[in-house]
């Protein structure tokens, strides 16, 4: 059904850039264009954002290599602590309330997460509003990038789910069913990616902890629930960070205005660090 759902609104997208393709666009006028035109402009970047972040391995530079390898370390040292973290948050999980547990089942679905970033984009396409709009075309590409490498990434390492009680070193390749699609975490993905699109909007912490809160329980709910191994959930919110990152970088070239332009904001930036024998993110303001 996920695959399903992923395959249409590529084709989609798909549609839009082609359409896109035919029109030329006066950026600095939005008044002469039509909503067919913004569509289908805006649905073009969706596509090539999707491309644009697929690509960037390929321009790795500088510290580029070393944030790739901190990742692998950061993975692999939670990997190797998988069934500990697994005992401590199933030891907990009676104190957790249903309300949690359930936000993290529903909020992660393909379904609920294109439904809300549809919701974003629209309301920008309808109101003439391009800070709006801009923002909807990172949601829907983002979303789009890393749901698709996730749905590619579990197919290919086929690693078991911790409730199947197979243990952290299961895996079956391509072994089609639900109960070999844990890595890496489909609900941490989605909601992280939104997360972070979102707070890239807002210049103060005090709005952008909240935001970034909410993105992270779906990931904590299914370790809870048993879908997923810590290293799981890590790995997906590494990966949506740094698609937003690059997809962001791209609609800035396409884009006259958005929400927290660099120039009127702090310089700040989380890096993922690694010097001598110590690994971790580092905030700089």
């Amino acid at each position: 059904m996920k695959q399903n759902l992923y395959l249409i609104f590529l084709l989609f997208i798909g549609f839009g850039f082609a359409n896109a393709q035919t029109n030329t666009l006066n950026l600095n006028d939005s008044n002469k264009r039509s909503l067919w035109q913004d569509f289908t402009y805006d649905m073009g970047n969706v596509f090539q954002g999707v491309g644009y972040a697929y690509s960037r391995p390929l321009y790795w530079e500088g510290d580029d290599g070393l944030r790739f390898g901190a990742t692998i370390a950061l993975t692999s040292t939670l990997y190797i602590f998988d069934d500990n973290i697994r005992r401590e948050f199933q030891h907990h999980k009676d104190k957790v309330p249903n309300i949690f547990l359930e936000y993290g089942r529903r909020s992660g679905s393909p379904q609920v997460n294109y439904g809300f970033t549809g919701a974003v984009y629209l309301t920008g396409l309808f109101t003439r509003n391009e800070k709006l709009r801009r923002t909807g075309t990172l949601l829907i590409s983002s979303a789009t990038a890393t749901g698709f490498l996730q749905q590619l990434a579990k197919s290919a390492t086929g690693r078991a789910r911790p409730g199947e009680n197979f243990g952290k070193n299961h895996f079956r390749p391509f072994g089609g069913s639900s109960a070999y699609r844990s890595f890496p975490s489909g609900h941490s993905v989605l909601t992280f990616t939104n997360a972070h699109a979102i707070a890239k909007q807002f210049d103060s912490w005090w709005v952008k902890a909240p935001i970034y809160t909410v993105g992270l329980i779906p990931g904590l709910s299914r370790i809870y629930e048993d879908a997923h191994w810590a290293s799981d959930v890590f790995l997906s919110w590494v990966m949506s960070y740094f698609i937003v990152e690059a997809i962001d970088v791209y609609l800035d070239k396409k884009y006259d205005e958005k929400y927290n332009p660099k120039d009127s904001q702090k310089k700040g930036t989380l890096n993922l660090t690694f010097t001598g024998n110590t690994v971790g993110f580092l905030y700089s303001f």
